[in-house]
């Protein structure tokens, strides 16, 4: 029998709407106007204008033959020119594929033929990455400058047209057209690609739409809040915040490189209330907080994520009167999609206490649908006693449609009807996530799994490291045992000797590191430690010792 409430209750152009981020802009154009919306320097444009100049880009990019379903890539800085990428181009119908700034020439030919993009819009400090790319490429491909007044080192343009002379050529009242459906992808990002070439993620309208708002929901910020782009746009398209801060109609504050210096400057300036990063970007200020942190007399919330953060970076946040949250997530995941949500009460606890709680990964965003923390084998949850480990999975809408031309791939990520994502958990009675590691970085020790992070939160405890990671090293005698790469802090010293007394006190002997390796640490521009390149050092004793 037919039920009564689908009859004569139709979707239609009066009660349904593809849920897509571009609406945010207009909206933010339409309310607030004139409230500055994108700071960089001297430059400032307020909403009205940020919506004017993303629908001038998305005219031009039509204008140039972009159709519907073609990749538009950018290689930018956080600058207002990548932020109206964010708009322009999907509201032209295209895809936006932004990609990571220390690539390599090779990764990028291999990016632009396998997305197949049309348009490559570029900054100049590039060029000579770009233009070995452009040279490799073996097809013709529309290249567009951007020429940032805040860059004052050395580059050219190598494109037929400036972007600002592009967008000229665009209409400001261009009636640019929603998706036709929500599940159209509206952005590229490439994964990694430690091994093999990097994978595709595609995201959709609906899932950015949703991200974006559980940005704001899940972190509580209020409207108009004041967000710094520590954060590389490019990485996962800025944790989806380039579109929340278009929902929250607050102000962007454009930042071209990592600085603790220029950092606090702008939080004094600008007064800055929000900003994102990973751990290395908050320890930064932390170290940096007595030379530049001076006058800042308003509360800053930061977001860690990328790697489970040490309990010594969440303590030195708090001390410097930061309120930092940990978020966990994937490129896969749109960025995040867990959140350690705080309880009041916490605040009542003596703060190691705090900085334990607050160091899990914790529970799914409100626009998540699933989160748990299974056997990767049977597909049962765990019991949630914080010590049985099992695979962190997620399921709902903030989980990417798939892998770029790559369905094996895809499958695999997807089977079961869960998201896997490769790193090892335990549940704590309370329903919080906790990571203890990724498959690949357990150590196993005469037959012990040693967690590296667990490894590396006590080394960060020591106040003269800086940076610390655990990767396995062949053993003739127990088969593998855990090397830390350490980087200390800037005037502090700490021999092996110190660092093994230090470790001893505070964990199990078969866990302490048995080689350590004092060296500035490799990591990608997200701030990821790239851990491959130590593993593959250390699976030779001859190259670390």
């Amino acid at each position: 029998m037919t039920s009564p409430y689908e009859t004569g209750l139709n979707k239609n152009a009066a009660n349904h709407a593809a849920l897509t981020p571009l609406t945010f802009l207009e909206r933010s154009a339409s309310v607030y106007p004139d409230h500055p919306a994108v700071i960089h320097g001297q430059r400032c444009y307020t909403w009205s204008q940020t919506y004017r100049r993303a629908r001038c880009l998305a005219s031009a990019l039509v204008t140039a033959k972009v159709d519907a379903g073609d990749t538009v890539a950018v290689m930018l800085n956080n600058t207002p020119e990548m932020y109206e990428c964010h708009f322009g181009v999907p509201m032209s119908g295209a895809v936006l594929n932004a990609l990571n700034t220390r690539l390599d020439a090779e990764s990028i030919i291999f990016m632009l033929n396998h997305a197949e993009a049309k348009v490559l819009i570029t900054d100049r400090e590039y060029s000579a990455t770009i233009k070995k790319a452009l040279a490799g490429l073996g097809r013709e491909i529309l290249v567009i400058d951007v020429d940032d007044s805040e860059y004052t080192g050395a580059g050219e343009c190598l494109g037929s047209i400036d972007y600002e002379a592009f967008i000229a050529t665009g209409e400001a009242d261009f009636v640019w057209q929603g998706p036709a459906d929500e599940w159209d992808a509206i952005s590229l990002s490439y994964t990694s690609g430690t091994t093999g070439n990097p994978k595709g993620a595609v995201y959709h309208h609906r899932g950015a739409y949703l991200n974006a708002l559980s940005n704001i929901v899940s972190w509580g910020m209020p409207p108009q809040s004041v967000y710094l782009w520590t954060l590389p746009m490019f990485h996962c398209n800025g944790w989806c915040f380039t579109w929340t801060m278009a929902a929250n109609s607050g102000t962007n504050i454009c930042l071209r490189r990592v600085d603790a210096g220029l950092i606090f400057a702008a939080m004094r300036t600008h007064r800055v209330t929000h900003y994102c990063g990973a751990p290395i970007v908050h320890a930064a200020l932390v170290s940096g907080a007595e030379e530049f942190g001076q006058g800042i007399d308003h509360t800053v919330y930061g977001l860690v994520a990328a790697a489970p953060p040490p309990a010594a970076l969440i303590e030195g946040m708090t001390r410097i009167g930061f309120n930092l949250t940990h978020v966990y997530g994937l490129t896969e995941t749109y960025g995040p999609a867990a959140i350690c949500a705080k309880h009041d009460d916490w605040l009542a606890l003596p703060l190691e206490e705090q900085v334990r709680l607050n160091g899990r990964q914790g529970v799914r965003y409100h626009c998540q649908d699933g989160l748990r923390v299974m056997n990767p084998d049977t597909l049962r949850p765990v019991p949630h006693d914080g010590e049985t480990m099992g695979e962190i999975m997620f399921r709902g809408n903030l989980v990417m449609k798939g892998y770029l031309k790559n369905e094996p791939a895809t499958t695999q990520a997807f089977r079961d009807g869960w998201y896997h994502t490769g790193d090892l958990a335990v549940e704590h009675p309370d329903g919080y996530v906790k990571i203890k590691d990724r498959n690949k970085d357990v150590i196993i020790s005469g037959g012990e799994n040693i967690s590296s992070i667990e490894v590396e939160d006590v080394l960060y405890r020591h106040p003269a490291v800086m940076v610390a990671a655990v990767v396995a090293t062949p053993d003739v005698k127990w088969g593998e045992v855990p090397c830390a790469f350490i980087e200390l802090r800037a005037g502090s010293r700490a021999t092996a000797e110190d660092l093994v007394a230090f470790c001893r006190e505070r964990m199990a002997r078969f866990k302490v590191p048995k080689i350590f390796v004092f060296e500035p640490l490799p990591t990608t521009s997200t701030g990821k430690i790239r851990k491959h390149l130590l593993r593959d050092r250390a699976k030779s004793r001859d190259a670390i010792e």
